[in-house]
């Protein structure tokens, strides 16, 4: 006899570096500010930039201890208080997708899946950096840990988005780039997983499946 296959019938995704290229949008917004705010002469940028993402350690460390780090070691003019302004203000505009994000969520929305996004981090950044990407109107739901006082791999986050959208974990698909967050916090509430790393060689043994590019983000699905 053959066993019944699991009926996948949601998918939920992480952002920053999922849905989110966090690292080429942090490229580009520190372009803009350091030249909108004249922060360090030419010859520094790169050197600035670089520390910058040391300091924010893969946006783990919130920026009003990193841009006060910066202004110590730069000599900056500008306060604290302006940067982190600029940065939770104007970041959003600088938000870019991965390759084929658009095209996988919307074949993914069309083919009937509900969707959601469960994000680690501050409201209502996130919400707006995600806002920005356009895809809004294919999720039915967002949660950002900040929001909700509970933060990826804590099961209750991920119940909480099963409770919310009427689906049983087991008929959950997770995908994200964390496997402590989010590939182990999903499957410890019963849920499939998808590790999702641009870098061909860059796998997790953890996970069900693994993603390199969106184009076949709905073929993988479809074999779990």
């Amino acid at each position: 006899m053959i066993k019944n296959r699991t009926l996948i019938k949601t998918v939920l995704f992480d952002l920053d570096q999922t849905l989110l290229d966090r690292t080429t949008s942090l490229a580009k917004f520190l372009d803009w500010q350091i030249n909108f705010f004249n922060l360090v002469s030419s010859n520094n940028k790169d050197i600035f930039k670089q520390r910058f993402i040391e300091l924010d350690r893969n946006g783990t460390v919130w920026k009003d201890i990193v841009y006060q780090q910066l202004i110590n070691e730069f000599k900056l003019n500008q306060s604290v208080d302006v940067l982190l302004d600029s940065y939770i203000t104007d970041f959003n505009k600088f938000s870019t997708a991965f390759d084929g994000v658009e095209l996988a969520i919307k074949d993914l929305y069309t083919s009937g899946y509900t969707l959601g996004l469960i994000s680690n981090g501050k409201t209502p950044f996130q919400e707006n950096n995600f806002n920005a990407l356009g895809l809004t109107k294919f999720f039915k739901c967002i949660w950002v840990s900040d929001a909700v006082n509970i933060r990826k791999p804590d099961p209750e986050i991920f119940k909480l988005a099963c409770q919310q959208l009427n689906s049983k974990p087991e008929h959950c698909i997770f995908i994200g780039d964390n496997e402590i967050a989010d590939i182990q916090g999903a499957k410890n509430v019963e849920m499939k997983t998808i590790f999702f790393n641009p870098d061909l060689n860059i796998e997790s043994n953890l996970a069900d499946a693994n993603l390199h590019h969106f184009c076949d983000l709905t073929t993988i699905i479809s074999k779990l």
